[in-house]
């Protein structure tokens, strides 16, 4: 389908599968392959009908019932992680697929190893999971705030200036495990310039429809910028590959945001060569048997 070759070919722009030589700051946030802001209408109808080749690719998965897909959304707050997923996600059916998001951990999280929470909740065979924020906050948030790792009740001989080496090898051994019992992991990092982020905090306190949106915890991150640069820049050189491959996807226009990202669930979803399960003799003679039956009635 034409379709999807455009979506591959959009997807691969923004895929990383090596992170080594990976710099976040060759890639700009405002990135729109050309495109302006008077081609948006193209873009969202461009969605839409990529948003019907998803709804019957989830439909095979879901029947096939071999592959799962997990899809890990990462970003800076109002990146627009919300909306990229309620877009994109839109026409799939609800049955075939689940939403978590991972906040603070809880007391019982942290009597457990910070893989634990998600490990739980990984998708069934035939389903696609999405995690809103992932096992990645402890590469993200708990580095930038080293101070919360007294929280989880680790033994200190174990916390060592290696900590996070160790943490990025764990999290790769664990992605290959997946990949290797049949769950597509897809990674996506909303990449959201300072400038366009500030934008957004002012119109969450000027728009009384937007004021729920609004914390101070948000602003009080902001402070560490720079810092979580870092760690995303580190947290991708040092996750990326072919198997379980990052995304790292322009955010400063929604508009063309959802666009990437459905390409490449389009993708990953294309490249599982999906189909309905074949019907064998004994189930057609069935199937003509109880129409046969209907049309007697």
């Amino acid at each position: 389908m034409e379709l999807i070759k455009k979506a591959r070919k959009i997807a691969e722009s923004y895929r990383v599968t090596k992170g080594g030589k990976f710099r976040l700051k060759d890639n700009d946030p405002g990135d729109t392959m050309g495109l302006k802001s008077e081609d948006k209408p193209r873009a969202k109808e461009a969605l839409a009908l990529g948003v019907e080749v998803l709804a019957e690719l989830q439909d095979m998965l879901y029947a096939q019932d071999k592959w799962a897909v997990l899809l890990i959304f990462q970003a800076m707050d109002a990146a627009g992680k919300d909306g990229a997923i309620k877009h994109v996600m839109s026409g799939v059916n609800p049955q075939g697929c689940d939403v978590h998001s991972f906040k603070s951990p809880t007391a019982d999280d942290l009597d457990h190893d910070y893989l634990w929470r998600c490990m739980k909740v990984l998708p069934n065979r035939g389903h696609i999971g999405i995690f809103n924020r992932s096992y990645y906050e402890e590469t993200l948030v708990v580095r930038v705030h080293p101070e919360f790792l007294d929280k989880q009740k680790i033994p200190p001989q174990l916390i060592t200036k290696d900590i996070w080496k160790q943490r990025f090898e764990d999290i790769r051994n664990f992605e290959r495990y997946l990949a290797n019992n049949g769950i597509a992991v897809c990674k996506f990092f909303l990449h959201v310039s300072k400038k366009e982020q500030k934008r957004r905090f002012l119109e969450r306190l000027e728009t009384p429809d937007k004021n729920w949106k609004f914390s101070a915890a948000d602003m009080a991150e902001r402070g560490f910028w720079d810092d979580y640069q870092d760690a995303y820049e580190d947290m991708i050189r040092n996750t990326a590959a072919k198997h379980a491959p990052w995304y790292v996807v322009p955010a400063d226009n929604k508009w063309f945001t959802r666009v990437v990202v459905a390409a490449a669930v389009i993708d990953t979803l294309a490249a599982l060569d999906l189909e309905y399960p074949k019907v064998g003799d004994d189930k057609l003679k069935e199937i003509a048997a109880a129409k046969k039956a209907l049309l007697k009635k």
